[in-house]
């Protein structure tokens, strides 16, 4: 079972590295159109995406979610992240490639270029390179989570679940909402056979989005093998 758990956990990890648009769009800064508006104008238009969340109109919705990808910053994470409780699909899918989008933007076109570099390292299987660029982007940048989250993807790849948690730990601290990371721990604890610690994570990514299927399945075959005692968390 452990070892179904990890070669899951090998397959899922897409998941943690972001399931957004595609690297060429996310990595880019917020399009020329927007930056030509003046600040004023795009925090009165991102306020309105915000309130467009809660309109009965599914595709309304869908719109704001998108727009807020497109223009917006770490600032509206946080309704962004409501969206991913939304009962429509689209929205809920559209709102976690939106917090994406937004996660891996730097603000330094030179530090995304080096993150999507790593990317690609990691893509194709050589883990040590692409944590060596995902460490570079730390060093320019300290305070971007998604430094952090990338790094402990390939690090987690690369089978050193332990330094993986601690940077699953900081990318959380950065960016509560960061499910990837959550997931991240989870496949971890698993990697290290600690499934306890595993479910509750799993359990506490559901908190973030709550439609998460692979989530579910790990919770589902954790519970499977522990106690019950063991599940009550």
């Amino acid at each position: 079972m452990r070892k179904k758990l990890l070669t899951a956990g090998a397959a899922l990890a897409v998941l943690w590295i972001g399931g957004g648009p595609p690297l060429a769009q996310a990595g880019k800064t917020r399009s020329s159109g927007v930056e030509a508006r003046p600040k004023q104008v795009l925090k009165e238009r991102l306020m309105k995406a915000v309130e467009e969340l809660k309109h009965p109109s599914a595709e309304t919705r869908r719109k704001a979610v998108e727009y807020l990808g497109q223009a917006g910053d770490m600032s509206v994470v946080k309704p962004l992240a409501s969206a991913l409780a939304d009962p429509q699909a689209e929205v809920r899918e559209q709102a976690g490639n939106s917090m994406w989008r937004i996660w891996l933007r730097s603000g330094d076109p030179e530090t995304d270029k080096i993150l999507h570099l790593g990317i690609e390292l990691m893509g194709a299987g050589q883990f040590q390179q692409a944590i060596n660029a995902f460490t570079r982007v730390i060093e320019r940048a300290p305070d971007f989570a998604e430094g952090y989250n990338k790094r402990a993807t390939a690090l987690y790849l690369a089978k050193r679940y332990k330094e993986s948690l601690v940077d699953c730990d900081v990318t959380i601290r950065l960016n509560p909402y960061h499910f990837g990371a959550l997931f991240g721990i989870g496949l971890n604890y698993a990697g290290l056979n600690d499934l306890p610690k595993a479910l509750k994570a799993f359990q506490d990514t559901l908190k973030v989005v709550p439609y998460s299927e692979p989530a579910k399945l790990y919770i589902g075959a954790i519970k499977k093998r522990l106690k019950p005692e063991e599940t009550e968390l």
